[in-house]
């Protein structure tokens, strides 16, 4: 998967992974469970409008409170292909890269670009488009170890497949 394409959803500064995914359901570990409650104390709309390949775009240091791997997973499980920010939370981040969920840090695309815009990433580039506007905006390509992860679905994947 080189590049992402989608309907916006937009956020603001300081999403952190308990409204990502509330703490009360994190008694399971099923990304598609996951998934049915992603987002919903910020949006209750969120997964009855996500579609596969909508992206998320945040200001802020979004990912930050705990270090759990269940916000990402449920990013990913509820079909969002790409997550552009501000800045991220490092440990999420991370997660994120871990679990093979694309994310890319551009602050001007975060700035501009709109709920309900039509998106596309480009990772081998870090472009950003907004076909909605008609602008593009330079974000950070991910290095091509990374994209492989990204491909694999994920570092224990990319582990298996070397």
């Amino acid at each position: 998967m080189n590049n992402a394409k989608g309907i916006v959803f937009k956020y603001g500064d300081n999403v952190d992974t308990d409204v990502i995914i509330p703490a009360r359901y994190l008694n399971s570990s099923d990304p598609a469970e996951l998934a049915t409650h992603c987002m919903e104390d910020i949006d209750t709309e969120f997964v009855k409008k996500v579609n596969k390949g909508d992206i998320i775009v945040a200001t802020k240091n979004f990912g930050c409170g705990s270090s759990r791997e269940h916000a990402p997973i449920a990013i990913k499980a509820a079909g969002v292909s790409c997550v552009i920010a501000e800045t991220f939370a490092r440990i999420f981040y991370r997660n994120a890269i871990n679990i093979g969920l694309p994310i890319i840090e551009c602050p001007e695309a975060a700035k501009a670009i709109e709920a309900g815009d039509t998106v596309e990433v480009d990772f081998n580039t870090g472009i950003i488009t907004d076909i909605t506007k008609g602008q593009s905006f330079q974000g950070q390509a991910f290095p091509e170890f990374m994209q492989k992860i990204i491909a694999s679905e994920g570092l224990i994947n990319y582990i298996n497949n070397k």
